[in-house]
């Protein structure tokens, strides 16, 4: 049955222009429509946030801020924004229209792809994101369902719902916004979204077009949630065997469950991926993967939608009354078809004699209780346990180091702190001198600095100068742009966004505006000598080029005949004008007017590129020319004029 016709916004005309004309998708926050601008007779596609949510002024200002985000992000890969507003319950947006499927249509129709396939896909997916995340934006929620595939093979990446922009955390809720089975670990722990969890979404993306499966499966998203914090993605040879390690090695750096081990953002992780593409071959680009068997179980649903998790639940999975299921046997049937070699017998459940075995190692356990009290305290004190050297206060790399030296794992988490400089070792665990059994792990938590960082004056310094300062102060250089101004020297920061002074998140964007210098208003210099025209802009604050080849040109040979930009164009100092030199004018055969009206001896000579000029010694209508100043089949500078005699019947 057609579930559009129950739906009650299906035929209505919004703001008395978009006209839903049928429902396309249903998803966690939004339902996208099919629509017509009726003033532009233009199909577009309507996303209407759920009537439910737009009580919730939070929602709201996420939804709002998608349409700004993306409309700032001209970019033949990202979906386009038109649009945005609001009719009674329904807030939209207007966005451009994509016939075709997702990626997520493909991977159930299809399974696995070929890697040449799963690249292709991949690489303008990642050349959007590049846009955004250079624009100081980030996705949040890449799946298979956010990529479109038009019909005539065009890849965009859509909805920007849960766009930020970079170093934002996840409101004060404690919610982890996403879907479960492309979240990035700090998304997960500490709710941190900068580019490195759309390279780790992307990342899984791969490993499932290359696999066809998802990395990571379970009955529930806290299964899920919980393989994602403790286990790294499997390479995806492991599941398709024969695939080239350097397909391998890509899905590994981009799903690092450190963030520092990845690329630093998708713009990185396209030149690793373009970098992996030549070094396979044909063979390797065309491998035909086997068909993939369809998710089962009862998680594999809910990991495909956009959901909100409770973080403390999330981040800390090994607080429920039972270990969470790494996978069931349904999931990991295609990998055991395809490694047979990897099986190892399940172990029997109740078979005969287990009981007469426990029993016995009780029966050892006692008398180990009994008599091994000494021997129990030499294990301890043979080495078994290795002590943890002091790390506070030291950079992340000088602590990594002191622990490897002393055998001794490090697991690296992040927090904010008002004592501790950013980088720095604020505190581990266990402490200094503490014991740990083994090799480790001992975690350190390294300082993001202050929980709010104030924007520095940057106004004046250099752009380098600017970058560093905002790095040292724990934030980022945003998107650059520049502007004449002939009050701050050229190369130098006229303003920030946000302004100095305002209190923003550690490892947020700032955008930069620096000056080009004054002004410069290129002067005319056509027809004078080069070294006139040189000095004449060089004055000003220009540099000169002259081009290698000469034009004709009606302007004298050796002066200036065209020069780019053209007369009255604004440059920076230091701009460069291109000036290209006259060989002369072009000598033109001169027709034989002699005995024609002067109308036509006139229409003539100007057809053949002359100037004409008429002596007439009679002013009769109908008079002829008797002399013309450079005889007929003589030949005379383009443009130069011809002065024609006439005189009457």
């Amino acid at each position: 049955m057609d579930m559009t016709l129950q739906d009650p916004i299906v035929g209505q005309v919004l703001d008395g222009r978009y006209r839903v004309d049928a429902r396309i998708a249903v998803g966690g926050m939004a339902t996208v429509y099919r629509a017509v601008d009726i003033r532009l007779d233009r199909v577009l596609a309507l996303k209407v946030m759920h009537p439910a949510l737009a009580t919730d002024a939070g929602f709201v200002e996420r939804f709002i801020r998608e349409a700004k985000s993306v409309a700032r992000l001209a970019h033949p890969n990202v979906v386009a924004v038109f649009d945005q507003g609001a009719e009674g319950a329904y807030v939209y947006l207007a966005m451009e229209y994509v016939a075709g499927c997702t990626l997520r249509d493909v991977l159930r129709e299809r399974g696995a792809l070929q890697p040449r396939a799963a690249l292709d896909i991949l690489e303008p997916v990642l050349a959007a994101l590049g846009a955004a995340h250079r624009a100081g934006f980030v996705h949040r929620d890449m799946k298979p369902e956010n990529v479109l595939i038009g019909d005539d093979g065009r890849v965009k990446v859509a909805d920007f719902g849960l766009v930020r922009t970079v170093g934002d955390v996840t409101s004060s809720t404690g919610s982890v916004l996403g879907t479960v089975s492309y979240l990035a670990p700090e998304q997960i722990e500490s709710g941190t979204s900068d580019t490195r969890v759309d390279v780790y979404a992307c990342g899984v993306v791969l490993y499932e077009m290359l696999t066809g499966a998802k990395p990571h499966t379970g009955d529930t998203a806290a299964q899920v949630l919980y393989l994602h914090l403790n286990e790294d993605v499997p390479a995806p040879s492991a599941a398709v065997p024969g695939l080239a390690v350097e397909l391998d090695a890509l899905v590994a750096a981009a799903t690092a469950r450190h963030p520092d081990a990845r690329p630093y953002d998708a713009v990185a992780l396209l030149a690793l991926a373009r970098e992996a593409r030549t070094r396979l071959t044909d063979a390797q680009l065309d491998a035909v993967p086997p068909r993939a068997r369809p998710e089962t179980g009862a998680g594999a649903g809910a990991e495909a939608r956009t959901s909100v998790i409770p973080r403390p639940f999330a981040g800390h999975p090994e607080r429920t009354t039972s270990e969470p299921r790494r996978a069931s046997p349904v999931e990991h049937t295609s990998v055991l078809e395809m490694a047979p070699q990897d099986r190892t017998p399940p172990r029997s459940r109740g078979r005969r004699g287990a009981a007469p075995r426990r029993g016995m190692i009780a029966s050892i356990v006692a008398v180990l209780l009994v008599l091994g009290v000494g021997s129990g305290v030499w294990y301890i004190n043979s080495g078994q346990f290795t002590r943890v050297p002091s790390l506070l206060g030291q950079s992340e790399q000088e602590a990594r180091s002191r622990l490897a030296d002393a055998g001794l794992d490090a697991k690296v988490t992040r927090d904010f702190s008002d004592t501790f400089a950013r980088g720095t070792v604020l505190r581990s665990d266990p402490g200094a001198r503490g014991r740990v059994r083994g090799d480790g792990p001992v975690t350190i938590v390294v300082s993001r600095g202050p929980e709010v960082v104030r924007v520095p004056d940057l106004v004046g310094t250099s752009l380098d100068d600017a970058r560093r300062t905002l790095k040292e102060t724990g934030l980022a250089a945003g998107v650059v742009t520049r502007s004449f101004d002939d009050n701050v020297a050229q190369g130098a920061v006229i303003s920030s966004d946000p302004t100095p002074g305002r209190e923003v998140r550690p490892d947020s964007g700032v955008a930069l505006v620096v000056s080009k210098g004054g002004a410069v208003e290129v002067q005319d210099v056509t027809g004078e000598s080069v070294d006139e025209a040189t000095a004449e802009l060089e004055e000003s604050g220009l540099k000169v080029r002259i081009a290698s080849d000469r034009v004709d040109s009606p302007e004298e040979e050796g002066t200036v005949a065209v020069q780019s930009p053209a007369e009255g164009s604004r440059l920076a100092r230091g701009d460069t004008v291109t000036l290209t030199v006259s060989g002369g004018p072009r000598m033109v055969s001169v027709p034989d007017v002699t005995g024609l009206k002067t109308k036509e001896a006139k229409s003539v000579l100007e057809g053949a590129g002359f100037q004409v000029e008429v002596d007439r010694s009679f002013p009769f209508l109908d008079d002829r020319v008797s002399e013309q100043s450079v005889e007929g089949g003589d030949e005379a500078p383009e443009g130069s004029t011809i002065t024609i005699k006439t005189e009457g019947l």
